[in-house]
């Protein structure tokens, strides 16, 4: 008994060691198809894609001329005259004559100062009438230029300019606008040879612009009173003819009647001859009587 229950007992763990070990191993992969299937030998052509078509590119903008910027603070002539008043035909003349457009693009785009002697209303009103429209454009221009210094003069500054003070309407070496600036104490003295004023009060003032008022409108020499021009000389007066008279009647009298030089040898030759005869007669006479006394 005790042997057959052993040996039962030794089949039964075996068995269930094999059944262990068995249930312990991974299970198997399934098995792969004996063979893969065949690639068709050529794959279908694709159709050719069609070239894509580049949009044409549009051309650059054109570049515009680069403005310059605006200056803060940039003095506008014509603005401050107009916030003075009194200066309507000043501005009228600075804009008219472009002289304004001028100015404020040089002192936008430099470092450059003017002074302006601005005339006021009254000053216009004392002019004969008609005397800035019987002007030509060009001289307009000058005339608004010559109340303007390409410099910035204070009023402390006055006595250190040199004169003739050149302006913006021309050269003064010509002698075509000379303007004279003097000073006594505080005044300031301007002429331009027709016309002598004072510098008034001033208007406006920085280190650009500085503007003051005149009570008269500075004429320039060469506008309202141009040099004369060379005349030629005129040719020496020449004598008449006697009416009723020709080159031909001339040319008869002169062969006709003779010259006074000729009338005074033909006295002289017929004096001559008659001394001559008085002469022969008086020595004929003479040597009568010497005979008449020898014979005696």
């Amino acid at each position: 008994m005790t042997k057959q229950t052993f040996f039962s007992l030794s089949i039964l763990l075996v068995f269930f060691f094999h059944c262990i070990t068995t249930l312990g191993q991974p299970a198997a992969a399934p098995a792969q198809p004996a063979n893969a299937p065949v690639q068709p030998a050529n794959a279908p052509v694709q159709p050719a894609t069609p070239p894509v078509v580049q949009p044409a590119k549009a051309p650059a903008p054109v570049q515009s001329a680069k403005v310059p910027p605006i200056k803060k603070g940039v003095p506008d002539v014509t603005k401050i005259l107009g916030k003075a008043g009194g200066f309507s035909v000043f501005i009228r003349l600075l804009k008219s004559t472009g002289v304004s457009d001028q100015l404020y693009g040089q002192l936008n785009n430099s470092n450059n100062g003017f002074t302006i002697f601005a005339p006021t209303d009254a000053a216009f009103s004392s002019l004969k009438p008609g005397t800035i429209n019987s002007l030509s454009d060009l001289q307009k221009t000058q005339l608004v230029q010559f109340h303007i210094l390409n410099t910035v003069v204070t009023l402390s500054n006055f006595q250190t300019l040199s004169n003739p003070v050149p302006t913006e309407a021309g050269d003064t070496s010509a002698g075509e606008f000379p303007l004279t600036v003097t000073t006594a104490g505080n005044q300031v003295n301007i002429s331009t040879i027709l016309v002598n004023t004072t510098l008034g009060g001033t208007v406006y003032s920085d280190n650009q612009l500085e503007i003051y008022q005149v009570d008269q409108v500075l004429l320039p020499v060469d506008i309202f009173s141009p040099k004369p021009k060379h005349k030629a000389p005129a040719s020496a007066p020449t004598l008449s003819k006697p009416k009723g008279t020709d080159n031909d009647d001339d040319a008869d009298a002169d062969t006709d009647t003779p010259s006074v030089a000729a009338k005074v040898n033909a006295s002289g030759a017929v004096s001559l001859n008659r001394h001559g005869i008085l002469v022969s007669i008086g020595v004929a006479v003479i040597a009568s009587l010497s005979r008449r006394d020898l014979m005696a």
